[in-house]
């Protein structure tokens, strides 16, 4: 049987071919879309190492000094609810993590409450070391800080920020008022030309020597809740 002579586009298509390296093989698999989301982790994962490189180098600073680790970040990566706490305290000094003992028993109560496990949210601190005999930092540390933080707040890419301290408001916002007139209202901070809605709430460690105010926090996970549910977040 004689050849059916090419037409011009097979003619086309016959060059193409042959002009691809030999060792070339065609994969006609389907593209696998997890391959995506994996390598968005990845990157976080780096930027996340580079980002605890340049904290752990700080030169002069007492909070550093006086610790035994450096509390980088706890949780999902890829959440798309990040909390941020104001700084560890001895325990999580201790053991390396965030929101332990006491602290953290009850941050996992509130979070339960709006049907939120830790473990499926992003959660770090506005300061990374823990402040000699749990002080307050200073305006000039929270100053030194806020840049970490809002790169990390960059990198994590949350859709909701959660500060919960005046600590964390303060590093993110700058505001030094009191927490009670700035809690339980959605503000906004833009990052990199990119804009995170964020609210303050009150610091479980706070609730614990302040119980009378647990009441003021369950509005502002109520509110929290209500914006989960507005936004379609699926955790």
């Amino acid at each position: 049987m004689s050849k059916k002579p090419l037409n011009q586009n097979s003619k086309y298509v016959q060059k193409l071919i042959n002009t691809i390296e030999p060792d070339f093989i065609f994969n006609d698999r389907p593209i696998n879309r997890f391959k995506v989301i994996k390598n968005n982790e990845n990157n976080k994962t780096e930027k996340l190492l580079e980002l605890k490189k340049q904290i752990n180098s700080i030169e002069n600073c007492n909070l550093k000094n006086n610790s035994k680790n450096l509390i980088m970040g706890d949780g999902n990566i890829n959440s798309p609810i990040m909390l941020i706490g104001e700084a560890p305290g001895l325990e999580e000094d201790n053991s390396g993590l965030s929101f332990q003992g006491d602290i953290g028993t009850l941050l996992n109560k509130m979070l339960l409450a709006i049907n939120l496990k830790r473990e499926k949210i992003y959660s770090t601190y506005s300061i990374n070391f823990r402040p000699p005999k749990d002080r307050k930092p200073t305006s000039q540390e929270i100053k030194r800080y806020s840049i970490f933080l809002k790169e990390h707040i960059s990198i994590i890419d949350p859709k909701i920020v959660i500060l919960m301290g005046s600590t964390a408001m303060e590093t993110v916002t700058g505001s030094n008022n009191k927490i009670s007139n700035e809690r339980g209202k959605w503000k906004e901070i833009i990052l990199k030309n990119k804009t995170f809605p964020l609210l303050i709430t009150f610091s479980p460690s706070y609730l614990i020597r302040f119980p009378e105010n647990k009441k003021y926090s369950w509005e502002d996970l109520k509110i929290i809740r209500q914006k989960i549910q507005d936004l379609n977040i699926k955790i």
